[in-house]
């Protein structure tokens, strides 16, 4: 009797000491053997270039970056958002690819690079889209802004709400073309968070930034993006050009089976903002490789708590976790609680941090939560799940 209370009492122990905290890590070396020490260089200076960012699309991380929250003359890149508000308009049925636009005199006036609509003419939404992404098409900009929002004016704040959204604290919208206008700004980062989140959210904007020629009116006209003329990896996204941006360049391409995000800003001409991409694409490829960690649900740790019902709670990720690093680096994973847990535990509430790293550099952080709700239990129910523990 004195040995099961004594086990009772050390369960008790090793659940109260569970219950404040956990900490632990998991590392995962590459082919099982001990991981050498990176290889990888520093990215490419690109020293013409003002400010750019790579980025991996499944795991978000950036992987080079230079200025890249340095507020710049965004131009043309402004239509991503035009694009990505256009397709949520889409997505809650409030207008349809084959819906046909009325053309205003307003848009057909609009300067600066055009796809040639005109007031009478048929245009539906889908060839808007086209004429925005390949044409850069102001006009086209225009009359998606006036079809979602009723005015300009309202879609540009619906633009900059997006932005918050999204958490592009260094964006600020005043137009849907991009033109030249003070407070008009984002920054090299934003842009290609705004680029992830557009293809995660409406792939099928690929199926058009991917085009290099578009047809409107009899009017054949070029993409304005020269890396798909150069990368036949390349399928996107964007660019832009004014006296005051520089030569602008928001490109993607699947190298190796992964997706990869290169933003240049403020380069001195298409060649060398073209330059510029393939580099950063080059070496985003060469060097990084993507590892899925954690799949959606799987549990991670299993938290034991004897003032919980069911005893041992698992607690993961609440979406898939990829992680991109060094080839031939370990990945080492941290987690640590910090949810006091005194009404019990709901499915998908957050417990505490995951913290990926290699090298002992911290990659990416994403919340921990509980896989499985639990109840509290009452002075009978503890001592029962110690007893559980000691038997």
């Amino acid at each position: 009797m004195t040995s099961l209370i004594s086990r009772i009492a050390r369960a008790g122990l090793l659940a109260a000491v569970v219950a404040l905290s956990v900490s632990s890590a998991y590392a995962s070396p590459a082919n099982g053997n001990p991981a050498p020490d990176s290889l990888v260089p520093p990215p490419p200076p690109l020293p013409s270039i003002g400010s750019y960012v790579l980025m991996d699309y499944a795991s978000g991380q950036v992987l080079a970056q230079k200025n890249e929250m340095v507020h710049a003359a965004p131009a043309s890149l402004t239509k991503l958002m035009v694009a990505y508000l256009t397709y949520q308009a889409i997505q809650h049925r409030m207008l349809s690819l084959s819906q046909v636009v009325p053309v205003s005199n307003a848009a057909w006036r609009t300067p600066g690079s055009r796809m040639f609509i005109q007031p009478g003419m048929a245009v539906d939404v889908s060839q808007l889209l086209h004429g925005l992404i390949i044409d850069s098409g102001n006009d086209a900009a225009v009359s998606l802004a006036q079809t979602v929002a009723g005015s300009r004016g309202a879609f540009v704040a619906m633009m900059n709400e997006a932005a918050n959204r999204l958490g592009l604290d260094d964006t600020h919208y005043v137009n849907v073309t991009g033109l030249p206008a003070q407070g008009l700004y984002t920054s090299a980062l934003d842009v290609a968070r705004l680029s992830r989140d557009l293809i995660e959210n409406y792939p099928q904007i690929i199926g058009i930034s991917s085009q290099k020629y578009y047809t409107y009116n009899k009017i054949k006209q070029p993409t304005w993006n020269p890396v798909l003329f150069h990368d036949p990896t390349a399928d996107g996204l964007k660019t832009g050009l004014t006296d005051s941006s520089g030569y602008c360049i928001d490109a993607t391409a699947m190298r190796g089976g992964r997706r990869l995000i290169a933003v240049v800003m403020h380069g001195p001409s298409w060649k060398e903002s073209t330059s510029g991409v393939e580099s950063l694409l080059d070496y985003g490829q060469r060097f990084f490789e993507d590892r899925v960690v954690y799949r959606r649900n799987e549990p991670i740790v299993t938290l034991t708590r004897i003032d919980l019902k069911p005893l041992h709670l698992p607690a993961g990720t609440g979406h898939a976790v990829t992680v991109t690093v060094p080839r031939g680096t370990a990945l080492q994973v941290h987690w640590q609680l910090s949810s006091n847990l005194t009404n019990g535990v709901r499915a998908g509430q957050i417990l505490g941090d995951l913290t990926f790293s290699a090298d002992g550099q911290v990659l990416k952080e994403v919340p921990l939560v509980a896989l499985k709700p639990a109840q509290k239990v009452g002075i009978l129910g503890k001592w029962w799940n110690r007893l559980r523990l000691a038997v």
